[in-house]
């Protein structure tokens, strides 16, 4: 599913976009803000894919709005003026919708979101691991290179992964599968003790009944049907008399 935002001060605007997305399948709505700040919030703390936002909007115009982001989901700007075409394609918009608007139009727009949806996740692969002990990813609109042994741990989030690094505040987030990540990583450093969660075993600070510890206040559940695999990395290690 493509997880969309719709922005718009007019209450009757978001309403019937509202009405139009529940009408196209692959689409999924988060929320529907009538600012900018509001939306910005939500963007920061959650996946969004694509975002239908009117220009005319109160505090923050759309157009500021989408320059303010670092990593800026799909836009399709929304507006009765049709002044603003130019600089919303300069924006990199995917397309721009001019009011009053039909389903019919929204929808020829939505097609064009899932077309460069589908192309970015054909694209989304992670690289073989190099000789430099690095894999590349394509997060957002950009290639990024990440060390294996910085990885902490992989937490998987429906068709996404938030790979989280040391000395790195925010996750990187790449749609990705779990069982690809799991095969490109190498099994000496990183075992997956849950199914939503891969972890490098160097990162292991305690062991609390069915809970890892990675330090930082960082707790990974241990899932039955991983239960044994790692008791028994454990049991290699354990130091008796």
């Amino acid at each position: 599913m493509i997880r969309c935002v719709i922005i718009d001060d007019e209450p009757l605007a978001l309403q019937q976009m509202e009405g139009y997305i529940k009408k196209v399948p692959y689409l999924e709505l988060v929320a529907s803000c009538q600012s900018a700040v509001d939306a910005k919030e939500i963007i920061e703390n959650e996946r969004v894919d694509a975002m239908f936002c009117d220009i005319n909007l109160p505090e923050l115009n759309g157009l500021d709005f989408v320059k303010s982001l670092d990593n800026p989901p799909m836009v399709v700007f929304t507006t009765a003026y049709s002044e603003y075409a130019v600089e919303g394609f300069q924006l990199n918009a995917i397309d721009y919708l001019l009011k009053p608007f039909g389903f019919e139009d929204m929808k020829r727009a939505a097609e064009k979101i899932k077309k460069r949806y589908d192309a970015l996740r054909t694209l989304q692969e992670v690289s073989q691991i190099d000789e430099d002990d690095a894999i590349f990813l394509k997060t957002e609109y950009k290639i990024v290179r990440i060390n294996i042994s910085h990885i902490r741990y992989v937490e998987a989030m429906s068709e996404y992964l938030r790979i989280y690094l040391q000395d790195y505040s925010r996750p990187i987030i790449v749609l990705l599968s779990m069982k690809k990540m799991e095969e490109r990583l190498p099994s000496r450093l990183f075992m997956r003790v849950h199914r939503s969660y891969i972890i490098n075993l160097k990162m292991i600070r305690e062991i609390s009944k069915n809970r890892i510890s990675l330090g930082d206040d960082i707790e990974v559940p241990i899932g039955d049907s991983y239960r044994e695999q790692f008791n028994a990395y454990i049991n290699s290690k354990f130091l008796t008399k």
